[in-house]
């Protein structure tokens, strides 16, 4: 036993260990099959029944490599080969099919993010359209179809009502209507519909599992729940929800297939792929996604998943564009292009749109993030509520903005367009007559601000919701205010040498370009991306002349967002969740060693000696997720480590097979087992074969299949740095710390970001009364909401209640009087004066 044990404390490095699993099965690939590969099957079965919360990357990359050698060697006689064991026409076909699965898989999941986008376009439009009128023609249909090729006027497509109140009502009847059934069936059906999804998918993508949130139930009541959300005229987007929805198709569709249902690092490619496929639907850019998927969502980008996102986000585009929702030929609705050239002098204004970008990002996530907190604190309960209310508090407020009033996407297409050539016949709003000019500055500056504040309390609350396109628009609707202005000036001053590059035949200022490029520094400055922002830009427009001003706009913006803060919404999000995610975009410098993040009050198994009673016990008054396997609790030298999951389900089996006493003894190593208790029953939990019953007392449970024998160490004076290298790289769900084969401690990632929070709290420092003020003025804005929901009620329902209590009194009363009035008569010398004045008196006050 001695010397067995001393052969495990032979640690190897980090890089043999890694290869492991691979190295175990070499003897297969040179033709010797060994004789292990029915229990190494069974075991990995056992492994794939296990709930497991967090991936293991290397583990799982490792039997995913060795499953595929045992079915290789599975095939190697029988109904695939000829005789002599050479390859026959079946086997060369099954491997066919097995080398193009990928692309099976990815062009069946692209037609269906495809056909979901198309859905999603057709029924949103509808759904927005129907709350200011309807199609007499085909009530199916939304203004834009009913009304296809009308000039002027449209007699198909009627209002409500020519009476203004009237539509007022019924606009906001249906806004309401729409966030409320968004809102139940996202608390009812599928909680994880809520929300855009991208901070969540970026945590599953690297590694970490969140039950349920890529199920069928999320991915239906998503497609249903997000129409009604954006047709309720809340302030949030389906581009980026629309990320959601196709991973989740991604995620449902592949689980039909073998191959991926028990790899999830296959299922990761599948992911990316599909937030590529997601972007690319929602923006018309199938290269714009892949790249936001590259420079967002992913954690890990080798070539290969490049390819496929690529091929993904193709297909699903391509099925978009020939289903084509708007009937126009376009893959979104406000795609557009600029003929005309830019002008130098023109950059000053692009820094402002950039300028403006990084401070709109910062100052809207910065203030989110406290509404986030309200909501968290107060408002859990009244998620149904808040949707409700804030889709009729939106209605009531956009109605008198034209701006507001319609579809953000509608309006967006609005500002962009250009004032001449084929966008100067649809300008019913206005936009490009001179006279007009100063009230669409203030109605334009007006929605920027509106939608701001609408932007800060809509998004987070519990229905499906992006913020893409609202940021889109804010941008838009700023941009073109700027542009406007930029072309009065020129008008006032055009002999200006400021404006001497300008052609006098030939309009100088693009109004819509400035609207353009304020989309794009707003969607940069919220989500601190750059790269995808340009192409999508590029490709949602063609107008390859802009790509230098984009470009110009997204790098300021990025500027000011860099020195204001660190990270977009969707990574500031993760940390206000407090997701386990290291973002391996970020560099750190710590100067610290891993003994000073490690925890050292940790909890040991013995390899040998533990009774199947002191290991439950152990499981019932812990919560940590593993436990180190070492020599003896004295030395502590490591042996292994085993998964508290794992271990579990291995104590659940053993209990399954036959009634087994608390005294037996559980061992951790077989070598141990063998040579201490050699003529005990052994329970192997491993490989679900039980041996004869034996004694009570006599009874062992064998646990060294499910134990990892060669985990990660490291020394103790090995920077941080490394250690977060380690779990960004590599993956793993822990990192042992040891000193000559000693247990030192354990660091796990919430270790590290446990340590990077507090470093980062340090440089920013705040004080408990910051703290204190800040929940006392949630609790004081609380208590007003309150004061005012109890006042509104006191006026409304309250005095409907009273009035209908006094009604039922008075009518009680009058029949009182009435019957007491017919006694009077048939009773002499009574007159009833009394109840007659009561009568009236009662009357009255009714």
């Amino acid at each position: 036993m001695t010397s067995n044990i001393q052969r495990n404390l032979r640690r190897p490095s980090i890089s043999s260990r890694l290869s492991t699993y691979a190295a175990s099965t070499h003897s297969a690939e040179s033709g010797r099959r060994p004789v292990d590969d029915r229990a190494a099957q069974e075991h990995m079965e056992e492994i794939e029944e296990i709930k497991r919360y967090e991936v293991h990357w290397v583990q799982d990359a490792a039997r995913a490599q060795l499953q595929r050698k045992i079915a290789r060697r599975k095939t190697q006689d029988g109904f695939f080969t000829r005789g002599g064991g050479t390859k026959g026409w079946r086997q060369k076909l099954w491997d066919s099919y097995d080398a193009g699965q990928a692309w099976i898989v990815i062009t069946i999941i692209g037609v269906f993010i495809g056909l979901n986008a198309s859905f999603l376009n057709i029924i949103t439009e509808w759904l927005s359209d129907i709350k200011r009128g309807r199609c007499t023609t085909a009530f199916y249909l939304n203004e834009s179809f009913c009304c296809w090729g009308a000039e002027g006027t449209c007699d198909e497509w009627k209002p409500w009502s020519r009476i203004w109140p009237v539509s007022y009502f019924v606009y906001i009847l249906f806004s309401v209507i729409f966030a409320f059934t968004a809102a139940v069936l996202v608390k009812t059906f599928a909680p994880y519909a809520a929300g855009s999804g991208i901070s969540e998918i970026k945590c599953i993508i690297a590694g970490f599992v969140m039950k349920g949130f890529l199920g069928w139930w999320t991915l239906f009541i998503k497609s249903i729940g997000l129409p009604l959300a954006i047709a309720s005229g809340l302030s949030v987007g389906k581009e980026g929800p629309s990320v959601h929805y196709a991973v989740c198709t991604g995620n449902v569709i592949s689980r039909l297939f073998e191959k991926y249902r028990k790899n999830a690092s296959k299922q990761r490619e599948i992911m990316s792929a599909c937030a590529a496929a997601g972007v690319g639907v929602a923006f018309g850019s199938p290269i714009g996604g892949v790249i936001f998927s590259l420079e967002e969502m992913s954690s890990n980008f080798p070539l290969k998943t490049m390819w496929r996102s690529y091929f993904c986000a193709l297909v699903a585009t391509a099925v978009l564009a020939a289903v084509n929702p708007f009937r126009t030929g376009q893959l979104v609705m406000f795609q557009v292009t600029y003929d005309r050239d830019w002008h130098f002098f023109e950059i000053v204004f692009f820094i402002i749109l950039g300028i403006f970008g990084g401070l709109y990002g910062e100052f809207v996530i910065k203030w989110n993030l406290r509404a986030q907190a309200f909501r968290k604190r107060f408002l859990t309960k009244y998620a149904i509520a808040e949707a409700t209310f804030l889709a009729g508090a939106t209605a009531v407020i956009c109605y008198f903005n034209a701006f507001l009033r319609i579809d953000m996407t509608e309006s967006m297409e609005i500002l962009f367009r250009e004032c001449e050539g084929a966008g100067a016949h649809d300008d019913h709003l206005g936009l490009c007559e001179p006279r007009h000019r100063y009230s669409m500055v203030f109605s334009l500056t007006m929605a920027t601000l509106i939608r701001i504040f609408l932007v800060i309390i809509s998004y987070g609350c519990k229905v499906p919701a992006g913020i893409f396109v609202p940021s889109m628009a804010i941008g838009a609707s700023f941009g073109r205010t700027v542009g406007i202005l930029v072309q009065a000036l020129h008008e006032h001053f055009p002999d200006a040498r400021f404006f001497a590059s300008c052609k006098p035949d030939i309009p100088c200022i693009t109004p819509g370009t400035y609207a353009f490029l304020g989309a794009a520094a707003a969607l940069s400055g919220i989500m601190h991306i750059t790269v995808s922002v340009v192409v999508i830009m590029f490709e949602l427009t063609g107008a390859l002349t802009y790509i230098l001003p984009t470009m110009i706009v997204v790098g300021v913006t990025k500027s000011v967002t860099e020195r204001l803060g660190k990270g977009g919404i969707a990574d500031r999000m993760i940390w206000f969740n407090g997701f386990p995610f290291l973002d391996n975009k970020e560099e750190h410098s710590f100067g610290v060693p891993a003994k000073d993040v490690m925890r050292d009050d940790l909890v040991v198994l013995p390899v040998s000696g533990v009774t199947l009673e002191e290991l439950e016990n152990t499981l019932s008054t812990t919560g940590y997720q593993g436990f180190p396997i070492v020599q003896d609790r004295q030395n502590q030298l490591i042996l292994g480590y085993i998964n508290r999951s794992e271990l579990k389900y291995g104590i659940e089996r053993a209990k399954r097979e036959r009634p087994i006493p608390g005294t037996a003894r559980c061992f951790f190593s077989p070598s141990s087992a063998s040579q201490s208790t050699p003529s005990s029953a052994t329970v192997a939990v491993s490989s679900s074969s039980f041996s004869g019953p034996g004694a009570a007392s006599a009874y062992s449970i064998d646990f060294s299949r499910l134990v990892d024998a060669t985990p990660l160490t490291v020394h103790p004076r090995l920077p941080l740095e490394t250690v977060m290298e380690i779990f960004k790289k590599v993956g793993p769900r822990i990192v042992l710390v040891e000193d000559k084969g000693k247990l030192k401690g354990i660091v796990t990632r919430k270790d590290v970001l446990k340590f990077q929070f507090r470093q980062e709290n340090m440089e920013h420092p705040r004080s408990g009364e910051e703290v204190e003020e800040r929940r006392y003025k949630e609790e004081r804005l609380w208590n007003g909401m309150i004061w005012c929901a109890e006042w509104v009620k006191d006026r409304t329902i309250g005095r409907i209640e009273r009035r209908l209590v006094e009604n039922r009194l008075g009518r009680i009363a009058l029949g009182m009087g009435s019957r007491r009035s017919s006694q009077v008569d048939e009773v002499p010398g009574e007159t009833g004066e009394g109840e007659g004045e009561g009568n009236v008196e009662l009357g009255d006050r009714r």
